[in-house]
C-alpha cells in the first residue's frame, strides 16, 4: 500500500506508541479515507489489528498555510466538550499541536463503526419507510440536542461570538461571492442585498455545527434510527442555531425533487420526513420560534451558491485537479431562485 500523504506511518506509529503508552502502535498501517479541500481523515490500525482496534487521525490538507479554517485544536476542543452530552461524537484520544511531527497540528480520536450514507443507502439497510423516517427523526433530534447544550456548561463559553452572527455570515459569504464571481449574476447580487437588509433581529445563541447533514453523520449499523456519531466539526462555532437548520433543509430533497443544492438524493425516498415535518419536529424538540425560518433557508441557498462559485473559481485556476466540475455553473441560478422563493413565498 503506498504511503498516504500527510501521515507517514514511520512517523505516526512511534509517536502514537509514545503518547498513548502502548507499544502495539509502533508498527501501523495508515489509510486515507477522506481527502480534498477539507481536512484529511485517516484510519490508523496497529499491525495485526482489525477495525475495532483502529483509530482516526485528522489533519489539515497538506500544503495548507495559515489554515484558520483547519484549526485542529478547535475541532478537537468542541468534540471533547460534547462527549458527556447527548450529542454522539467520537472520544478524542490525543491532540498534537507541534507542527514538526507531521508538518501541521493533528488529533486522534476513536473510530466509530457506522454506516455512512452518501449517494444511496447500502443494500439491505433501512429498506422500510419506517426505518427511513426513523433516520430523519434521529437527525433532527440530534441537531436539537446539540442546540440545547449550554456552551458554558461544557467549557465552550468563549468558542465564538454569537451576537450579530447571522449578519456577519451574510457579509462573509457576500465577500466570498464577490471575490470568486464567475460572471455577472444580478439575481445572486440581489439576493445578497436582500438578505443583508432583512437579517433577523433575534440573537439566538448556541453551538452550531456549520455543515450538518446526513452524510456528515454515521448511522448505527444495527439500528437505523440511531446516530452513531456526528462528524466534521471544522466549521463549528457559537452562533445562531437556525443557520444549521436552514442549511439542513437546503440539502434535503423530498419526493419528486432534484434540488440543485442536493448533496444526496436519499431523503427523497419513501419514508423520509418532509422539510415541513423536520421543522415541526425541531420546534417541538427545542421550543424554538421558527417564524423567521424562511430567511435562514434563503441564506442557506445563497451560501451554497457562493460555495459553488468558489469551486468554479478554483477549478478555473487549476486548483481542483481530478474533480469534475462540469454542470456546477448551472446550479447557481436555480439556487438563487429557491432563495428568492424562500424570502417572497416562505417556501422551505
Amino acid at each position: 500500500m503506498p504511503t498516504p500523504p500527510g501521515a507517514d506511518p514511520a512517523v505516526v506509529g512511534p509517536y502514537l506508541a509514545s503518547v498513548l503508552g502502548d507499544e502495539r502502535w509502533r508498527s501501523i498501517t495508515v489509510e486515507l479515507i477522506a481527502a480534498g479541500m477539507s481536512n484529511l481523515t485517516y484510519v490508523v490500525t496497529p499491525e495485526g489489528g482489525g477495525a475495532d482496534d483502529a483509530v482516526i487521525l485528522r489533519r489539515p490538507p497538506t500544503g495548507a498555510v495559515l489554515a484558520t479554517a483547519h484549526d485542529m485544536a478547535r475541532e478537537h476542543r468542541v468534540i471533547s466538550a460534547l462527549v458527556p452530552t447527548p450529542v454522539p461524537v467520537p472520544r478524542t484520544l490525543h491532540l498534537c499541536t507541534d507542527p514538526t511531527v507531521l508538518g501541521a497540528p493533528f488529533y486522534v480520536m476513536e473510530r466509530v463503526i457506522g454506516v455512512h450514507v452518501a449517494r444511496e443507502l447500502p443494500a439491505g439497510y433501512a429498506d422500510s419507510p419506517d426505518q427511513r423516517r426513523a433516520i430523519g427523526n434521529a437527525l433532527v433530534d440530534t441537531l436539537g440536542d446539540l442546540h440545547s447544550v449550554d456552551p458554558a456548561a461544557v467549557g465552550l463559553a468563549d468558542f465564538g461570538r454569537p451576537q450579530g452572527f447571522a449578519a456577519r455570515q451574510v457579509r462573509r459569504w457576500t465577500t466570498q461571492w464577490e471575490a470568486t464571481r464567475d460572471r455577472d449574476r444580478p439575481g445572486l447580487d440581489a439576493l445578497a442585498a436582500r438578505l443583508a437588509e432583512t437579517v433577523p433581529t433575534t440573537d439566538r445563541a448556541g453551538i452550531t455545527h456549520g455543515d450538518y447533514r446526513l452524510d456528515n453523520c454515521l448511522l448505527d449499523p444495527a439500528a437505523p434510527g440511531r446516530i452513531a456519531a456526528v462528524l466534521d466539526w471544522e466549521m463549528s462555532t457559537l452562533g445562531d442555531p437556525l443557520t444549521d437548520l436552514g442549511m439542513m433543509l437546503v440539502y434535503w430533497p423530498q419526493a419528486g425533487e432534484n434540488r440543485p443544492s442536493s448533496q444526496s438524493p436519499v431523503t427523497a425516498l419513501p419514508g423520509f420526513p418532509t422539510r415541513l415535518e423536520i421543522a415541526d419536529r425541531y420546534a417541538a424538540r427545542t421550543g424554538t420560534d421558527l417564524s423567521e425560518l424562511n430567511w435562514y433557508v434563503a441564506f442557506g441557498f445563497f451560501k451554497f451558491a457562493a460555495i459553488i462559485a468558489g469551486i468554479l473559481a478554483r477549478s478555473a485556476a487549476g486548483a481542483m485537479a481530478g474533480k469534475d466540475t462540469s454542470g456546477y455553473a448551472d446550479r447557481i441560478d436555480p439556487c438563487v431562485e429557491l432563495g428568492r422563493a424562500a424570502l417572497d413565498d416562505g417556501a422551505i
